[in-house]
């Protein structure tokens, strides 16, 4: 970590039983139960946290971005995003699908905004490089 960086908040979450476990906030404000992939469980999985943490952030980033390029966002953004979980030769890996749309947003703007969102997101910066990630507008 940047030693001159100011944390803003760290979240505490202990997991117990893995993909068919547990994972509870130590404040409690998330508490889920965990399933597989496509499997009857009863829970959420990790690719679906993972895809609302990220689609949340990445509005949150749009909505920053936006500002600093001096646009005005005529309706807030929505995202569809797509975390999918594959297997390959070296083992399992992620991918991700962003699909954004803004109402009422020229689509070059838009685009502008993304490209912009995409650079200050926290996600965004963690996953870059990492895995293979589209960004669409609808």
């Amino acid at each position: 970590m940047n030693k001159t960086a100011n944390n803003l908040y760290t979240a505490h979450v202990h997991t117990v039983g893995g993909r068919e476990g547990t994972a509870r906030s130590l404040d409690g404000r998330l508490d889920v139960r965990l399933s597989r992939p496509g499997s009857a469980g009863e829970g959420t999985n990790p690719e679906q946290l993972f895809a609302a943490g990220w689609s949340a952030c990445f509005e949150g980033a749009m909505v920053r971005a936006a500002r600093t390029l001096d646009v005005t966002l005529p309706q807030p953004p929505s995202i569809d995003a797509e975390i999918g979980l594959n297997q390959g030769e070296d083992g399992f890996f992620l991918s991700a699908r962003l699909t954004i749309d803004v109402p009422g947003l020229d689509r070059a703007l838009t685009e502008q905004v993304v490209e912009a969102a995409h650079r200050i997101c926290p996600y965004s910066k963690a996953t870059r490089g990492q895995i293979d990630v589209v960004l669409m507008v609808a």
